[in-house]
């Protein structure tokens, strides 16, 4: 934080940022030499200390940041002007700028022995660099669109280049000249040689990853990926596809890893192949490839716009641009330490959470995600106390809880609830549902009922699976709304009518009473009824006066869901993350 506001903390009153320092990483001096009275702020039990605030250098360009490529200790970065930063990789001091495009630099790689860079651009041309005297050695024209992708080969005969006029071309070092144009469907980007086969290149268009020779005939199947990355010795590439990451081996094709994210954007290798690097919007996760279930041991926040780019420049660093003009330098493993993977209950989600529930009387959280996987966390300590496999899998609207000290899921499939007792793994109910466009799905407060709302808000009875109560709702007034349950009540926060609820009573007495008045309970979760709207975790507001209580930093991503009861907030996460804050001593003051 000091590195980034440097300037505007120089010159303001310092009480102003006492509120970020509880924020700051376990490793740090502040932890160090201040825990206890950072404790007394906001302690954080499980997620957000990991990978948070490790950034441990950042660089402030004057446009928006596009290409980035590494050589040893030389990191070269394309600009929305058209100019090429050239910085130090260990200290981040800009050594060199070079300029000659005319337009957006997006594309930039390095030949095998650093002496050239290419770089392609918006302004329709290839530029070939000496990197010893920062001078043109030549301009290649052809296209006739943006040039999105670049690469060199090997032995430094070839440029391959993808375009938006839906092109590849191959150029001739030498002379020059293209050689051979590729037509394609749609733009082409990324392109790669072969690290060590001069004669071979892989492209990405239309959603598809073809390999080509250097004359300009496809090879071998296509496969599916809008991202496509080598390792450093060549015997793996990454595809990222809808969400789907897939580590294979360049020879065979066979898959050696899988996982799951949600907007998966560029990919990269670490140079001894262990790690996999992924950006989704302005975040970046480090998933540990080196068994056949990939675990994340990083996330990387700091990031205020989309990710452009992704570089390793060692086993133990990672460097990132953005279109928030910066470059960032991260550490892995510097401020978080990972799971004993060793012990089953300690293993992290590794799909999207899709359900969080918060029984703080119970002393435990409990998370769903979409392979069906039902985890309980201890709030106290932050650990998985226990986990129970489901079947209750993809992203179908569900709830669980513990009632009676029996673990119940309910889930909504095919137009019907299903009610399951998850450590017997038994169905208990089947609820025909003629609904089939969800809001939400809760179970009451109390434990009683499912609550499911449509163009409706219906109840069913858990035990029984009868209709206890149902209320009519308009369309108009509902837009991006959640329930939010307490005891037998349940509210929603409309975005033009203010906090309404109905107490559906009992299911012996089926009587429903209307509340327009704030409900009596300060800390009320409404946090899912705007979540839509934001990019990231809103603030949370007392119900009654409308007084923000806690406001987590802006760039910190959204949750899939999450629940508040004015002493823990519980989050969940696409990337399968679970995070637990105790506000308890912070909201005293």
């Amino acid at each position: 934080m000091i590195l980034e506001y440097f300037d505007i903390i120089n010159v303001s009153p310092s009480h102003i940022y006492c509120s970020s320092l509880k924020f700051s990483p376990s490793s740090s001096w502040l932890h160090q030499h201040y825990g206890v009275g950072l404790s007394q702020e906001v302690k954080v039990v499980r997620g957000l200390s990991a990978g948070w605030g490790t950034c441990f250098c950042i660089v402030v360009a004057d446009e928006r940041l596009f290409g980035l490529v590494y050589w040893r200790d030389i990191i070269a970065v394309g600009s929305d002007t058209g100019y090429i930063m050239i910085l130090d990789a260990i200290t981040g001091g800009k050594t060199a700028v070079l300029s000659g495009h005319t337009d957006v630099a997006r594309c930039l790689t390095f030949s095998p022995d650093g002496t050239m860079l290419v770089s392609g651009s918006s302004d329709k041309t290839i530029k070939l660099w000496d990197m010893q005297t920062g001078g043109v050695v030549k301009t290649f024209h052809g296209h006739t669109g943006g040039v999105y992708s670049v690469s060199i080969s090997s032995n430094c005969i070839k440029i391959a280049s993808g375009s938006g006029d839906k092109t590849i071309h191959l150029w001739d070092i030498q002379t020059g000249e293209c050689h051979c144009v590729i037509q394609q469907e749609s733009s082409v980007k990324p392109i790669h040689f072969f690290p060590l086969d001069p004669h071979h290149f892989i492209s990405v268009s239309d959603k598809k990853v073809q390999k080509w020779n250097i004359d300009g005939h496809k090879i071998g199947p296509e496969y599916d990926g809008s991202s496509v990355a080598f390792s450093f010795d060549v015997t793996k590439l990454v595809l990222c596809n809808m969400g789907v990451i897939q580590v294979q081996s360049s020879d065979s094709g066979v898959v050696i890893a899988e996982f799951h994210m949600d907007r998966a954007g560029n990919c990269c290798f670490s140079p001894d192949g262990r790690l996999v690097a992924v950006s989704a919007g302005y975040t970046v996760y480090v998933w540990d490839i080196t068994s056949s279930e990939p675990s994340l041991i990083e996330t990387f926040i700091g990031h205020t716009h989309d990710i452009t780019s992704l570089v390793f420049s060692s086993p133990t660093s990672l460097i990132s641009t953005s279109q928030d003009k910066s470059v960032r330098f991260w550490p892995i493993g510097a401020s978080s330490t990972s799971p004993d993977v060793t012990d089953p209950k300690s293993t992290p989600h590794t799909s999207p959470i899709k359900s969080i529930t918060l029984q703080a009387k119970d002393g435990i959280a409990i998370s769903s995600d979409s392979d069906g996987v039902v985890r309980i966390w201890d709030l106290s300590t932050g650990l998985c106390k226990t986990s129970f496999q489901t079947p209750a899998k993809g992203s179908c609207l569900r709830d669980v809880q513990l009632i009676d000290k029996r673990l119940v899921l309910v889930w909504d499939t095919d137009k019907k609830i299903h009610i399951w007792d998850v450590e017997k793994g038994e169905l208990l109910q089947t609820v025909d549902n003629p609904q089939c466009s969800a809001v939400d799905l809760k179970i009451s407060g109390d434990g009683s009922k499912v609550f499911y709302m449509e163009w409706d808000i219906h109840a069913w009875c858990i035990l029984t699976g009868e209709v206890v109560g149902k209320v009519k709702l308009y369309s108009a007034r509902y837009s991006d709304t959640f329930l939010t349950v307490d005891s037998s009540k349940v509210w929603v926060c409309f975005p033009d009518q203010g906090v309404e609820g109905w107490d559906f009573g009992v299911p012996e007495a089926p009587s429903i009473k209307h509340y327009r008045e704030p409900p009596n309970r300060p800390h009320l979760d409404f946090i899912g009824g705007i979540r839509k709207e934001r990019s990231y975790l809103p603030g949370i507001e007392d119900t009654i006066t409308g007084r923000e209580v806690f406001q987590l930093p802006s760039r910190y991503p959204k949750p899939n869901d999450v629940q508040w009861d004015g002493q823990y907030l519980v989050a969940g996460y696409e990337t399968g993350e679970v995070m637990i804050l105790d506000c308890n001593c912070m909201l005293a003051h």
